[in-house]
This record gives C-alpha cells, structure tokens and sequence, in this order.
C-alpha cells in the first residue's frame, strides 16, 4: 500500500498518479523490469550522508551514484552513503530501502540527475517493495524543487 504521507501529498497537490503493483523485488532495476518500466525512467533513491546531514540522490535505475561528482556538485568534504540504521527510524510508514524521492516531507535536501528530468514520466518506490507511483517529472520537481547536478555513472 503506498505509504499514507506520499498518497495524502499528492493527493493535497492534485496530482494525476498511478499506481503500478509488481512483484516483490529489492533493487531499482529489478523493479524497473519486473513493472516493464525503461530503467532511465524508474528513479532509483538513493540516501546520501554530506558533511553529517542526510540527503537523497535520484537517479535512473539503470545507473549508480557517483560519490565523487556528488562530492564536488556539494562541496562536501565527506560524502559516503547513508548505512542501514540511519534509514531505520527516517521513513516512518515505508519498508526499509522503498522510500520515495520525496526529501522534502522528510526534512531532506534532494539531489536529481538530469536524466531522470529527460523523460515526461518518472515512476519510484511508493513505499514498499511491491508498489511504485508513476507521474510526470514536472510535477515531482515542482513539488520537490530538487537541485539538479550530474552525478550519475553507467
């Protein structure tokens, strides 16, 4: 069931979403594939520690987090990913590692790779591992106001 915060969000904001059910998959192109979504259309979240406070990278499912363009676009001296228990109690409502990329309801900064913007649609966990929303890039980034940076890597 998507996670009640993200529905009420969305639906406060009235924006047009679907909902996609798969099976129960783990990794952003396993759920990518498994909901027969292109995987540059699939963003993947992936929560990052700069300088001591959290943050979120969204990317393509196809691709990976570069740590070192993540370090220079922030101007971060120490960036590492954020480890399993600091995510435990964050995301109140969402299975561990299916949260989506909405930072902001989470007190988050969010970083977007521009090639998610690329695409009219982007779809993402709706907080568990069996259920992804799909709505228009236009909308999540006026919603989420994320800052955009290359950052991503094949």
């Amino acid at each position: 069931m998507i996670a009640q915060r993200i529905k009420s969000f969305l639906d406060e904001n009235e924006v047009k979403y679907e909902t996609l059910f798969h099976t129960l998959t783990y990794t952003a192109q396993t759920t990518a594939e498994s909901a027969h979504i292109p995987g540059l259309e699939m963003a993947k979240t992936v929560v990052i520690n700069v300088d001591g406070r959290l943050a979120m990278a969204v990317l393509p499912a196809s691709r990976h987090v570069s740590l070192p363009n993540l370090r220079e676009v922030t101007g971060s001296s120490d960036i590492h990913l954020a480890g399993e228990s600091e995510l435990r109690t964050l995301f109140p409502g969402c299975e561990l590692g299916a949260m989506p990329p909405f930072g902001n309801l989470y007190g988050l900064d969010v970083w977007v790779d521009p090639l998610l913007a690329r695409h009219e649609r982007i779809a993402f966990n709706a907080g568990s591992h069996t259920e992804l929303i799909r709505m228009r890039y236009a909308d999540f980034e006026r919603l989420v106001c994320p800052m955009v940076a290359t950052f991503a890597m094949a």
